[in-house]
């Protein structure tokens, strides 16, 4: 081989590819500025951060958050970090100067030859990844260390411990993450510990002799105590955290707390599992002194029969041989503790339960002879007892767009929201609202500088009442209370323009040289200039460079559109405005709108939650808060899925124009809002500087009214031994016309048998289990200005007697013939048929039931009401107004209340006087043919009332509507033989 060391040529080298120093120069800044590059990307989410909350006044939560989370990340990092790191280096210190020579220990020497050079690096380098993983890991619970750090006591004790509530929610939670912690530390630095120690030679698995070096002993032995000694203290936290567990019990999934086992086996096992570990421990650091492992190993073993024995094998025994014979018996103090605990952390330990004293429907049947008087009284207590709202917030959005949104750029929430408001007369009604957002879907000509600066806000209030519909001129559309564009109607003036709201997602820039859109009049374009002070100022290069990069959006800091004052909308929705002022709230699903002191306030209630409050079950809110009508827009945004302590304790407004949030402290009694008052000093203002007209507007929170009502169908009863057996068990019911999802609860202004007058409620009802008739009707005062307000009433309905439920009542009225004909004939012609919100009245006598059906013509995408079911009893109704449904189903002449506004298309007619016969009408009942010539008729004229009503000839349309009623009656007559069939029997 070539000696490759001499003999070649000799004279200067050159050098071949050496970048000249201008290259070198070069490259220097580009490596400086990809660096910077980096680092601003960074800064500018920090940045764009800080400026928000900033703007909105809500630093401190900004700071509070941010220098926990640092904190948190450099302690606990430099505590893994340190300890880690002395423990190789220590292992490392204590390695034995010479190495036995074997070929165990000949292998190893490559590796240490390997990393000699590298070991301090390689110390570094592993130190600072585990301190990166566990401080970021750390920082994660900066939740939890603010709660301990400022929690306020419950002044209440658990039922086993006697501690305070604050120590399971507040306590436990930290000292479970400090022992997790301390177990991590614990076993890196064994692990890490034992591989520099076998690396080194103080390990030895195959060399003859002693297996380990005295130093290595040692070490080893105390970080082994040290393990021993944490599972010590974690068997007795174990104590605590069965006040706290979660088990299945008859059924019931999330039942909490101690049982008998529990009790009796679970809790002296774990206290003398505590003891033992605690002299493991004390073996394995007389280690250092004995050097050797016989009797650590010998009380490791001991541990570990001990934790199979006690910790198992004698719960299993006791469990088998002592509860399961008699079950009920052991275990009904424990449910009893389970059965208060649960009711007083969601709030239901104050319900009052009446029971139904009104008739079956057996009896109703009974007693039909008799009953003229009483159905008489009834019926005329029917606008006593309740407001009827017969537009349905849920299926009316439609009808608002097809009215009211003006243009395509604009549009309503698909579910509506209901609220009061002053009338005429200065009576509060039930009215349906929506806001008239932005919709830059709809913008006729999608670009940046449409989509961003010119149409950048909704316009306006759309209101209507609950009670009403437009028989005369709209056939069946929504009786608006305040309309059009600009607005005009009942309500007071106020500021109409909607820069934040439920549909607007899109960041804005405006108040800069760019003028927005405000509404059209007259095909006019009304321009505006943004006034408020909301959003955050990027008039300058600096703001202006950070948003380009936080949304990459480069036209951000070169556009012309953006000069001085200049000012960036973003996270518009309120819910997610509050969440981010408050991340230590539970947002409810459904934020609503209202006219308050000039400006449209968002309302959005908000909850304070605990995962720790012992012997109360948990519950998934995801789960319990899902209905017929929940979608994506109405999710609650939890801060815990799983819970077991609930609170309304904030009312939070949004600005829909300048944006400003503002937290009201609601219940002034919650520890929890008081520990994160502790913690954000100064973001959630005091109850008393709730305004009048703000309070005029709160109500109970449905999300909440959920969580409690699924608690209901089983802590409703009153015994342990009634819980057990599941036999009072009651179910939410379904809903058959939205795909069987549980039925969603409603806001009524009513009052229940017993109280004096209507107040706002939000009401649902319960079947027993496995059944379909009616078990429970439940209802809460929601006005806030009430004194009563969140008190829950429950009307049971006794065993023995057997009450429909609204399944029944909607299978009643799906398979009455004459309704199902006419549903059917409305559905013709590619019409669709959509029911409205089933709502139960409880009566002095007995349970009433309405229904508004709507229709969608086959030309028309939005509803119309053009039908009213009603059940009462026996009875069932369906007709062309309330006033008219109700009378058919108290079977009463009509001497009663009178509909506000009779349909043209129907002229009122005495009972006892018949129309005269038509020269199509059938000559005698149930003729085929007769029948089949009155449907067709009847389709025929409903066709020429859509057609009509497409083209605004309201005097075609009348007589079209008066042919539609006549081809009825004949189609009626035809297929009954002419008896009245305006209700039916169940």
């Amino acid at each position: 081989m070539p000696d490759r060391g001499s003999g070649g040529p000799t004279g200067p080298r050159i050098r071949v590819g050496q970048p000249s120093r201008r290259a070198k120069t070069l490259l220097l800044t580009a490596g400086v500025l990809a660096v910077l590059a980096m680092l601003f990307v960074m800064f500018a989410g920090f940045w764009t951060d800080w400026l928000w909350y900033r703007s909105l006044d809500f630093t401190t939560v900004f700071t509070t958050t941010l220098w926990t989370k640092i904190g948190l990340f450099a302690v606990f990092g430099v505590l893994m970090g340190l300890a880690v790191g002395l423990n190789i280096w220590l292992a490392h210190r204590l390695r034995p100067p010479l190495s036995a020579m074997s070929m165990e220990q000949q292998s190893l020497d490559r590796y240490r030859m390997a990393v000699a050079p590298f070991k301090k690096w390689i110390l570094i380098g592993v130190t600072a990844l585990v301190a990166l993983i566990a401080g970021a890991s750390a920082s994660g619970q900066w939740r939890t260390w603010l709660m301990w750090v400022n929690g306020t006591a419950f002044g209440e004790q658990d039922a086993q411990f006697g501690k305070d509530i604050s120590f399971f929610a507040f306590d436990l939670p930290f000292y479970r993450f400090l022992l997790s912690f301390g177990f991590a530390v614990v076993v890196l630095s064994l692990i890490a510990a034992a591989l520099v120690h076998y690396l080194y030679g103080g390990l030895r698995l195959t060399t003859p002799g002693a297996r380990a070096t005295t130093q290595a002993t040692g070490h080893l032995s105390v970080l082994l105590g040290l393990f021993v000694a944490l599972k010590a203290v974690a068997y007795w936290l174990d104590r605590y955290g069965l006040a706290v567990k979660s088990s299945d019990i008859r059924g019931t999934d999330d039942w909490t707390g101690l049982r008998y086992t529990d009790a009796n086996a679970y809790l002296p096992a774990k206290t003398i599992l505590f003891f033992i570990a605690g002299i493991c421990a004390l073996l394995f650091f007389a280690a250092l002194w004995r050097r050797t492992w016989q009797l650590p190993m010998i009380g490791l073993g001991l541990l570990v029969l001990s934790a199979i024995l006690i910790g198992g094998l004698y719960p299993a025994i006791v469990e088998r041989f002592q509860v399961q014979p008699n079950q009920q018996a052991k275990e009904t103090p424990y449910i009893q503790k389970n059965m208060e605990a649960t009711r007083q952390a969601y709030g239901i330990d104050g319900v009052e339960y009446r029971d139904y004293e009104g008739q079956s429907q057996e009896e109703a049947e009974a007693d039909e002879g008799e009953t003229q008087e009483r159905n008489q009284r009834e019926r005329d207590a029917v606008s006593d007892t309740a407001s009827i709202r017969l537009l349905d917030p849920n299926v009316v959005s439609p009808a608002f767009r097809q009215s009211q949104q003006v243009r395509g750029y604009y549009t309503f929430p698909e579910n509506l929201d209901v609220d009061r408001y002053e009338g005429p007369n200065g009576a509060e009604q039930d009215t349906v609202v929506g806001l008239r957002e932005i919709n830059i879907a709809g913008v006729p000509e999608g670009n940046w500088i449409n989509n961003h600066f010119k149409y950048t806000h909704g316009y306006g209030v759309v209101a209507a009442k609950g009670t009403e519909v437009d028989y005369e001129e709209g056939g069946g559309t929504p009786v608006f209370t305040e309309s059009d564009l600009p607005p005009q109607g009942q309500l007071p003036e106020y500021q109409p323009r909607v820069y934040y709201g439920e549909k607007t997602t899109m960041y804005s820039i405006v108040g800069g040289p760019q003028q927005e859109l405000d509404y059209v009049a007259d095909d006019q374009e009304k321009l505006y200039t943004y006034e408020g002070k909301s959003g955050v100022d990027i008039s300058g290069t600096f703001n202006r460079a950070a948003y380009a990069m936080a949304f990459g959006e480069p036209k951000i800091l070169y556009s012309g559109a953006i000069g001085d004052g200049s000012r960036i909308l973003y996270n518009r929705t309120p819910k997610e405005r509050v969440e981010a002022v408050a991340p230590w709230l539970t947002i409810d699903g459904d934020p609503y709108p209202a006219v308050v002191d000039g400006k449209i306030q968002w309302i959005v209630d908000a909850y304070t939650t605990s995962n720790g409050y012992p012997y109360s079950s948990r519950t998934t809110l995801g789960d319990t808060t899902q209905d017929a009508l929940t979608d994506g827009q109405r999710t609650v945004l939890a801060q815990q899925d799983q819970v077991n302590y609930i609170r309304n304790s904030v009312k939070a407004t949004v600005d829909a124009y300048s944006g400003e949030v503002k937290l009201y402290e609601w219940d002034t009694k919650d520890p929890v809002l008081k520990t994160w008052m502790k913690a954000f000093p100064g973001t959630v203002e005091p109850r008393s500087e709730i305004s009048e007209n703000l309070l005029d507007h709160l109500r109970y929170p449905q999300d909440l009214f959920k969580v409690q009502r699924e608690l209901l169908t089983r802590y409703h009863v009153e015994s342990a031994s009634q819980f057990y057996s599941g036999s009072e068990r009651w179910q939410i019911p379904t809903d058959t016309t939205r795909d069987n999802e549980p039925v969603p609860p409603y806001y009524l202004s009513m009052k229940m048998p017993g109280q004096d007058e209507k107040s706002f409620s939000l009401t649902t009802t319960f079947n027993p289990n496995n059944r379909e008739t009616l078990g429970a009707f439940m209802a809460v005062e929601s006005d806030a200005e009430t004194d009563d307000y969140g008190t829950i009433r429950v009307l049971k309905v006794p065993t023995s007697m057997e009450v429909s439920g609204p399944q029944q009542v909607q299978s009643r009225f799906n398979s009455d013939p004459q309704i199902a004909e006419s549903i059917n004939i409305l559905e013709r012609g590619d019409s669709e048929v959509e029911y409205g919100n089933l709502l139960t009245i409880p009566m002095d006598d007995g349970m009433l039931y309405v229904e508004p059906l709507y229709v969608r013509g086959a030309d028309t995408n939005y509803p119309r009401m053009r039908k009213v079911l009603a059940a009462y009893g026996g009875e069932i109704a369906y007709e062309d107004t309330l006033s008219d449904a109700l009378n058919e189903v108290f079977s009463v002449s009509g001497e009663g209340e009178q509909p506000a506004e009779p349909r043209p298309e129907q002229p009122e007619q005495p009972e006892e006087e018949q129309p005269e016969e038509e020269p199509g009408q059938p000559s005698e009942p149930g003729d085929p043919t007769a029948l089949a010539e009155a449907l067709q008729d009847a389709q025929d004229a409903y066709e020429a009332g859509e057609q009509a009503l497409q083209e605004g000839d309201w005097e075609a349309y009348g007589r079209a509507q008066e042919d539609l009623q006549d081809a009825l009656r004949r189609a009626e007559d035809a297929g009954s033989g002419g008896e009245d069939t305006g209700g039916g029997e169940a």
